[in-house]
């Protein structure tokens, strides 16, 4: 029983940042890991980028790897994804997941139970 709930999605050109924010409740004493996912029309839905919530160890698609950064507060159950670079490839919507178990690999979204509603990002060219 986790809920998370992303924002921060918006129109953005090229080259320009946008911050997303997720926020977790419920259980979240399960909470392994946090991790970013996004879906483009027609795209099955891809890993983005992942977080331990102990350690803070993070994991990026090598398609976002130096331009976006994942972070965490625990306290506020929150996690963030600062994309700064952002190219038109880069729209989709994007979802925040919360990892209750050691069930699959953080880059893998069949561990990931609980899902956010999404935000959408666009990226003008």
């Amino acid at each position: 029983q986790v809920q998370v709930v992303e924002s921060g999605g918006g129109l953005v050109q090229a080259g320009g940042s946008l911050r997303l924010s997720c926020s977790a409740s419920g259980r979240t004493f399960s909470i392994i890991a946090m991790g970013w996912f996004r879906q483009a029309p027609g795209k099955e839905r891809e890993f983005v980028a992942a977080i331990n919530r102990y350690n803070g160890i993070t994991n990026y698609s090598n398609s976002v790897k130096g331009r976006f950064t994942i972070s965490r507060d625990n306290a506020k159950n929150a996690a963030y994804l600062q994309m700064n670079s952002l190219k038109p490839e880069d729209t989709a919507v994007y979802y925040c997941a919360a990892k209750p178990g050691n069930y699959g690999a953080l880059t893998e979204i069949v561990g990931y139970r609980s899902w956010g509603q999404g935000t959408q990002v666009t990226v003008s060219s």
